[in-house]
């Protein structure tokens, strides 16, 4: 497919879904997708119309053949400082305590400037070449980590600009921030970096009280909030209720997102029901992280098969209005042996997991325009006239296709131009391996 480097083009006979389309009217077929022919000018795309089946190609115009193309995908719940340390820190059992000591370890011994951005670098362009236009990682936020890779991620973002939109949640477990002193300067750091306020939450004894300073210092620099609650089938972890209680005792206007939410789906359809309303009403968004999750929640080490998904109800969650999200979480790291930032391996995965499916509906949201809206980015994770023609044109013509195969051969286009989508060689990491 000969895509010009200037000048105005159309691609014909394309198919694209209505859940991430905007401004293009037309027939929609049982899954969602209408077909349309799509004009390039520069980096804008300066019309979508249907497509009239039948009519013969047009002079210069690319044929799609029905091909799908999707808007470029936003992932919003990553550990980029943790990860391709799996070659050096493995998790000898894939236990949660397992990934929590292997991380521990490695984080002390080799978390330098130099090591973490190496490795984000690396992430960044495994993201890009697979076709995503925004990230949101984690960074371990604990004394002296904080100091070393805050300012590798300012860098990393400045480098980045153009490419990938980059956004930082700072991530300590809650009960680190019971010294006051230091976790209001933590805040401000992030405030100076425009970041995102997070931590980890399970069930402290004080987990009210440290939320609610939580969002107080919120309130005080202006920023959004980002949890990492509940990840464990424990029938008492009920954190997500709490932020969410939190959240409407503060009358918190900002953006919070709340990742995993795993021991939900273990509890009382009543106790269900009551933190969903409460979410509701908080008006909080809920990313689910189902290949890490599958991965950890649940293993067992008695010869038995896991149980449980280890996904939480988005379903659910979608059915009172809830932004909901799925991502990628880690990568090559203890927490997760496996993934590449691939946004379609993503929701394939999350598909046949959680059923985003039979129907489709406005599933394909979770990896484009919902994560956009909760990044606070305009015109990102949708296709429109006069939006940016950042996109991905796939050999798939309808689901099935799509979802069956990696999509390797797929085409990136960022600024109405093709990008190289050769992907980073692990041997690059060699030597951060010691190997």
């Amino acid at each position: 497919m000969q895509i010009p480097s200037s000048g105005a083009y159309i691609f014909e006979n394309a198919c694209l879904h209505a859940s991430l389309t905007v401004g293009a009217d037309g027939p929609v077929d049982a899954e969602g997708f209408m077909r349309v022919d799509i004009v390039i000018e520069g980096d804008r795309i300066c019309s979508i119309v249907p497509h009239r089946l039948g009519t013969p190609p047009s002079p210069g115009a690319i044929n799609l053949k029905g091909r799908i193309v999707l808007p470029c995908f936003v992932d919003c719940h990553t550990h980029l400082d943790k990860g391709h340390i799996w070659p050096r820190s493995p998790n000898p059992d894939g236990s949660f305590a397992g990934a929590l000591r292997a991380t521990h370890a490695d984080r002390t011994a080799r978390w330098n400037a130099k090591d973490v951005s190496r490795r984000m670098d690396f992430a960044l362009r495994t993201a890009f070449a697979h076709g995503t236009r925004a990230v949101r990682t984690h960074l371990d936020s604990a004394a002296p980590q904080d100091a070393i890779s805050w300012p590798v991620f300012e860098d990393m973002r400045e480098r980045w600009r153009g490419r990938i939109e980059l956004q930082a949640a700072c991530l300590v477990g809650i009960e680190e921030t019971r010294d006051q002193t230091w976790f209001a300067g933590l805040a401000a750091r992030v405030a100076n970096a425009r970041g995102v306020l997070g931590a980890v939450t399970y069930m402290v004894p004080d987990l009210d009280a440290l939320l609610d300073q939580m969002f107080a210092l919120a309130i005080e620099h202006d920023l959004d909030l980002d949890f990492h609650a509940d990840e464990t089938d424990a029938l008492d972890a009920i954190s997500l209720k709490k932020i969410a209680e939190a959240a409407l005792r503060h009358r918190f206007e900002g953006k919070i997102l709340v990742g995993h939410c795993c021991s939900l789906a273990r509890q009382a359809d009543s106790d269900v029901l009551d933190t969903l309303d409460k979410v509701a009403w908080a008006k909080m968004a809920v990313v689910s992280l189902p290949m890490c999750n599958l991965y950890l929640q649940d293993r067992r080490h008695d010869g038995t098969t896991p149980r449980w998904r280890g996904v939480t109800l988005l379903h659910e969650m979608k059915a009172r209005g809830i932004p909901v999200a799925v991502a990628s979480d880690n990568t090559r790291d203890p927490f997760y042996a496996y993934g590449d930032l691939d946004m379609l391996e993503v929701y394939r995965m999350a598909t046949r997991i959680l059923h985003l499916d039979h129907p489709v509906g406005d599933w394909p949201r979770t990896v484009a325009q919902t994560p956009a809206d909760v990044m606070r980015l305009t015109r990102t994770g949708v296709l429109q006239p006069g939006g940016p023609a950042d996109l991905v044109v796939f050999k798939g013509r309808n689901w099935t296709e799509l979802l069956s195969r990696p999509e390797a051969d797929r085409i990136v286009i960022r600024d109405g131009r093709p990008i190289d989508t050769s992907l980073p060689d692990y041997a690059e990491l060699d030597e951060l391996m010691g190997t």
